[in-house]
């Protein structure tokens, strides 16, 4: 089992950047696939980002494809989610999550360990 805690959300201006954190524990970081997903109140939670174990292969959605960049570091148990030029629309809690499969996953079911959340709020 591994437990992940998001860090690095807050309030920024549109067109600005935050980068966000997850600390891995438990078990063997670089064993999972991961990902990032968002969640407007009241709406279903959508996918973001996903990177390979190795941190080769990665995956967007169209909306934050070319502005938002997945990474990981093995060694350090994280993963990160840098964001730029961000818009009121990408205002949203934003969760991590790990699957027990090596290969990127898109879909919410394929994640077996996710984060308590962290809120970015984006202001325009």
């Amino acid at each position: 089992q591994v437990q992940l805690v998001e860090s690095g959300g807050g309030l920024v201006q549109a067109g600005g950047s935050l980068r966000l954190s997850c600390a891995a524990s438990g078990r063997t970081f670089s064993w999972y696939a991961m990902g990032w997903f968002r969640q407007v109140r009241g709406k279903e939670r959508e996918f973001v980002a996903a990177i390979s174990w190795s941190g080769g292969s990665t995956s967007y959605a169209d909306s934050v494809k070319g502005r938002f960049t997945i990474s990981r570091d093995n060694p350090e148990n994280t993963l990160y989610l840098q964001m730029h030029s961000l818009k009121p629309e990408d205002t949203a809690v934003y969760y991590c999550a790990a699957t027990n499969t090596a290969s990127i996953a898109r879909g919410i079911r394929e994640y077996d360990y996710w984060g308590q959340g962290t809120q970015v709020t984006v202001s325009s």
